[in-house]
């Protein structure tokens, strides 16, 4: 084994919360391999990477990396491995994101509402996404930021506990909710400060971040479920993806099922067939 990548294995890298951790050349190589990467472009790349990274360098820059050499890579995998910037380019309102979540919990199996008004017993609330499934209910708090090292802090927790005791509250003795169950969510693109993780586990509140829990984060729900937003594909532009957006179009699986939506935009034919196949590509 190359003494310089064994060496780098132990090289302290910044996260975008600011914390550093361990270089993982694992953890590199299962991110491009879930991104759909062929095992010999994944070598190629990882030992790029362990080759040329130096102690301090941040996991924006080793991503920004990675991503142009998988650029090379002549398969949809270079799109799925921008995903997590793909999320941060939805924006400027966090209203497709409570959309996108809104779908995630659909394919869970949920009925979903994106952006209800809803009595509590002391004033009413606006809930982000509320999920329903048999007696089972999820009040859901998206937190969008478009910039990655934004950290949501503890006041966004306690924040929503209390509007979720408050609307539980209410709930709990109308008919309609007899025996329901209700849990609250929130849910970010970026990351939560540990007093927030420390807080939600104590008050039984549900957390979602890019990787957190793990194993259970955004990334993975996203790749199994194939909810990949239109703001990784290629051949649209970014006034095209934000045409889109404003009329509630997030995912491609989403632009699939309503693909008259293009019109609007009137695509050379050549773009929309190149559109299509790239679609089908990152769906399948």
């Amino acid at each position: 084994m190359d003494n310089s990548n064994t060496e780098n294995r132990f090289i302290l890298i910044k996260k975008a919360s600011g914390y550093e951790e361990q270089f993982s050349p694992k953890k590199l190589e299962r991110s491009l391999t879930n991104a759909g990467a062929l095992d010999e472009t994944v070598q190629k790349i990882v030992s790029d990477i362990e080759n040329w990274i130096t102690p301090g360098i941040t996991t924006r820059e080793i991503y920004s990396r990675a991503f142009s050499l998988l650029k090379h890579d002549k398969t949809t995998s270079s799109l799925r491995y921008h995903l997590k910037q793909a999320i941060f380019e939805m924006g400027p309102t966090g209203y497709p994101f409570e959309v996108l979540i809104g779908q995630l919990f659909h394919h869970k199996g949920f009925e979903t509402e994106v952006g209800i008004i809803v009595a509590g017993s002391c004033i009413t609330h606006e809930m982000d996404v509320i999920a329903t499934q048999g007696k089972d209910q999820h009040l859901v708090e998206c937190k969008y930021h478009k910039d990655q090292d934004k950290q949501v802090s503890i006041q966004v927790p306690l924040y929503v506990r209390s509007r979720v005791n408050d609307i539980v509250s209410k709930r709990e003795v109308m008919p309609e909710f007899k025996e329901f169950t209700f849990t609250g969510w929130v849910v970010t693109n970026t990351h939560f400060s540990p007093d927030c993780i420390q807080y939600a586990k104590c008050s039984g509140l549900n957390l979602m971040t890019w990787s957190y829990p793990e194993g259970n984060g955004l990334k993975e729900n996203i790749e199994k479920y194939k909810l990949y937003p239109i703001t990784v594909l290629e051949n649209l532009n970014a006034k095209e993806k934000q045409q889109l957006l404003n009329q509630g179009i997030v995912s491609c699986v989403q632009l699939l099922e309503r693909f008259d939506s293009l019109n609007s935009l009137e695509l050379m034919k050549s773009r929309e067939v190149a559109l299509v196949k790239e679609l089908n590509e990152i769906c399948r």
